[in-house]
């Protein structure tokens, strides 16, 4: 993690980052962060919060909550069993270009938006993290509307977009970091094989769900860093994601 605060407070010294717009891409966490139907959510525990016995104020917390849920980190182990758990993530893997892919009513996002994408906007290289802005985040107050249900432990009549298969095997392909988008997960809310999961993470890239505020980057030329809580052997992790785009 100290690695992640120095990279940090290079770039935010760094002359060459004048001129630039940092933007956050991560609910917060709290109550309402909506989490898998099979799990629980997010818990604030409140220890104290007043004036302590030498005068001064103090306040301290403590929390419950999965790996997975609001904004997060799949790490590849989730669906790898030789894949990278979060703490073995290269740390230069979390970060780099952000391209970000704009698809809109669709359930499933193909292969061709990615081909097309890349006949205007040049290929996907190595060193890039692809996320998708379907715009789903906008249903993020409203469960139901967000998951397709409401009701805990109903997995059977989730809706909403994903990737193909056909998808996730061609961004394997290109060999890149990550994956994220702004829904609930890397496969379509109908899955049950989530060949998503299965082909991208193990193929050591991770994912990152529930991400929000896409809609304010541009196709490239945004720098993104992925930072998430480094947990030991963890399948996920809460991530803060942040993006940097230059001022028009």
């Amino acid at each position: 993690m100290k690695s992640i605060y120095f990279l940090f407070f290079v770039l935010w010294i760094n002359p060459a980052w004048a001129g630039q717009t940092l933007i956050d891409l991560t609910h917060p966490f709290n109550e309402k962060t909506i989490y898998w139907p099979t799990n629980k959510g997010f818990t604030l525990h409140k220890v104290y919060a007043g004036s302590s016995a030498r005068g001064y104020f103090y306040a301290g917390n403590t929390y419950d909550a999965p790996e997975h849920g609001g904004t997060h980190m799949d790490a590849p182990y989730h669906f790898n069993e030789h894949g990278w758990t979060v703490e073995k993530i290269p740390v230069e893997h979390l970060t780099g270009e952000a391209c970000v892919i704009k698809v809109f009513e669709k359930n499933e996002i193909a292969a061709q938006d990615i081909t097309d994408w890349e006949k205007l906007n040049g290929p996907l290289m190595p060193d890039c993290i692809v996320l998708f802005y379907t715009g789903w985040d906008k249903k993020w107050s409203d469960k139901k509307a967000y998951m397709g249900s409401d009701k805990a432990g109903d997995t059977e009549h989730l809706s909403f977009p994903g990737l193909s298969k056909e998808a996730a095997q061609y961004l394997a392909s290109k060999k890149i970091k990550g994956v994220g988008l702004d829904t609930a997960s890397l496969d379509p809310g109908m899955s049950h094989e989530f060949w998503a999961h299965r082909i991208l993470l193990g193929a050591n890239i991770y994912g990152l769900e529930n991400l929000t505020g896409l809609e304010k980057l541009p196709a490239r030329g945004v720098k993104l860093i992925v930072a998430p809580m480094k947990i030991e052997g963890g399948t996920g992790a809460p991530v803060r994601v942040l993006a940097w785009i230059k001022d028009d």
